[in-house]
């Protein structure tokens, strides 16, 4: 049986949406997964450039790389 898809994305999206940016960084900080990561930088890339936006971007792509080490990886 399939597993279904995380719905982590898509709840940190909704905090950025509402406006709740420094939730949001501490929700990315502790991201379960590289594919989540993922997923909310695709979310991400569908809003307008603020510098909100641009702050999200970089501590996203900190974490990418941050979890690309397999030594960091956290476990579920």
């Amino acid at each position: 049986m399939a597993r279904a898809k995380s719905e982590w994305a898509a709840k940190v999206f909704a905090l950025v949406k509402s406006g709740n940016v420094s939730a949001a960084v501490a929700q990315i900080k502790v991201a379960p997964t590289v594919a989540d990561l993922a997923r909310l930088q695709g979310l991400l890339a569908a809003l307008p450039a603020t510098p909100a936006q641009k702050q999200l971007d970089k501590v996203v792509d900190e974490e990418l790389a941050l979890l690309a080490a397999p030594r960091l990886h956290r476990s579920p």
